[in-house]
């Protein structure tokens, strides 16, 4: 969905992106005044449920040579936006311009890509995730219309492919990326370069380890900061079905290290204050 207008965006194994409009259904659902008929009880009797409506989409986008896997609005403008496919391909596509791809990354990663994401705070920001196990950051400035560019930063943390990827509502340097390898990432470009040798990746700061099998899909609470849902696909470990939780990080991981250090010494002066009495 368009956060910006009443447009829908779909994709799928026919390697098409197709453009909806919620306003098209709405017409074609109103009954004409012509066919407000009275009707006898006989006639009444006899009728039959009418059909739902259906509509055709403004627009079909092909580029692709592959399914295409996931689609993403530009967060301002409903004429704007992007697919990724399993032809490992990353398009960016304008409505006003016609149905060809305005930007085409033929090689976003080096596997299917199963998602992407565009950031709502900075519009220049696209995440994608891949069957390569990694996540990448691309910046639309830096690509052309002959699909040349290369990613801001490769995130790798997970050891299966990545299913979902989102940036988070409350900060726009922060995403999460959901895996086959049961966990849920959290990362923070912000923090790329500043945990060299230490042994987590790069910009990883939170890890989620509280499934028990491949990580299908989650959201951030837009009312709730650091709050987000996640399920997993488990149902052979339990027994049928998948599993949601709602969760929340403390805010000791995702607030700014000198005041969390402020805090934790204020509490250990707490401590040994009562320890002394």
């Amino acid at each position: 969905m368009s956060p910006s207008a009443p447009f829908v965006l779909s994709g799928g194994k026919d390697k098409c992106v197709l453009l909806w409009s919620i306003q098209d259904h709405i017409s074609a659902a109103t009954e004409p005044s012509s066919a407000k008929a009275s009707k006898t009880p006989s006639s009444a009797h006899s009728e039959k449920v009418p059909k739902i409506p259906s509509v055709g989409p403004r627009g079909v986008y092909k580029g692709h040579k592959d399914t295409v896997e996931d689609v993403q609005f530009c967060p301002s403008n409903a004429q704007e936006f992007c697919s990724v496919g399993d032809d490992s391909a990353l398009i960016l596509w304008d409505a006003r311009t016609g149905n060809e791809p305005v930007i085409k990354v033929e090689k976003a990663h080096n596997a299917d890509l199963h998602c992407v994401d565009w950031n709502p705070h900075n519009e220049n920001l696209i995440l994608t995730g891949s069957a390569d196990n990694s996540v990448r950051m691309f910046d639309r400035r830096h690509l052309t219309s002959s699909g040349v560019g290369s990613p801001v930063h490769k995130f790798e943390g997970h050891s299966a492919p990545v299913l979902c990827v989102q940036w988070c509502p409350d900060k726009a340097s922060v995403f999460g990326s959901a895996a086959e390898d049961s966990y849920l990432n959290v990362w923070d470009y912000e923090k790329v370069g500043k945990n060299v040798g230490k042994k987590t990746p790069p910009g990883l700061f939170f890890q989620h380890a509280g499934h028990r099998d491949k990580v299908v899909d989650f959201h951030w609470n837009s009312f709730d900061p650091w709050t987000i849902v996640s399920v997993s696909d488990d149902g052979e470990s339990t027994g049928g079905g998948g599993t949601l939780q709602i969760w929340r990080m403390s805010d000791l991981i995702y607030r700014p290290e000198d005041e969390v250090l402020a805090e934790l010494e204020r509490f250990r002066s707490h401590i040994l204050s009562c320890q002394n009495k």
